[in-house]
């Protein structure tokens, strides 16, 4: 199995993370931040990873820190766990209904960070969540996991729904794209080098 444990301890957060790749959707998340923890678990459930999150963080400043730092270890841990890259699929794109909300997200597992992030018309909060930090636990990933990451709101009305359609497709395209083909040999790069 492609997985990796990571430790990071920080004067803001303490994080253990566990990431496995080929998993079957196993998931226990516990970062302080309910609205958070249910998104990553439908992250992991539809990605089909398994993931144990743990984070401990500076709450009583808000919620930045915390969900920052876990998009950075998430990251991390994936980059270590899709290791040299070979036989990839590489590429995926994914559209995900809920309700009356439709998200697509499209990625490269490239080696180069970058994200795109069109989501307008999202609440201020979702109960005590903080949704200006979606895209901040996007950004974080997306750095630390060498991925190109574009996330675009098709429609919606509900930013609980929209919110939960982004995550759904982010899993989706995670898997589709570090799913391993037999038929393709080496890294799928021209460059030979990803």
């Amino acid at each position: 199995m492609r997985t990796e444990k990571i430790s990071r301890s920080t004067a803001e957060t303490q994080i253990e993370m566990e990431f496995a790749i080929d998993g079957t959707g196993k998931s226990s998340i516990e970062t302080g931040v309910g609205f958070f923890d249910h998104m990553l678990t439908l992250f992991a459930s539809h990605g089909r990873f398994d993931l144990n999150v743990k984070c401990e963080g500076d709450l009583t400043v808000d919620q930045h820190h915390s969900i920052e730092d876990v998009g950075i270890v998430l990251g991390q841990a994936f980059a270590g766990a899709i290791g040299a890259k070979e036989g990839i699929e590489r590429y995926a794109m994914v559209s995900t209904p809920m309700d009356e909300a439709l998200s697509t997200v499209s990625l490269d597992i490239s080696g180069r960070s970058f994200l795109v992030y069109n989501v307008e018309g999202l609440k201020e909060k979702v109960g005590a969540f903080d949704t200006e930090l979606v895209e901040e636990f996007f950004l974080a990933f997306a750095r630390h996991a060498g991925v190109t990451l574009h996330i675009n709101l098709n429609y919606g009305k509900n930013s609980h729904h929209i919110i939960e359609s982004i995550f759904k497709s982010f899993g989706r395209a995670l898997r589709i794209a570090s799913s391993v083909n037999p038929a393709i040999v080496g890294v799928p790069s021209t460059k030979g080098i990803l």
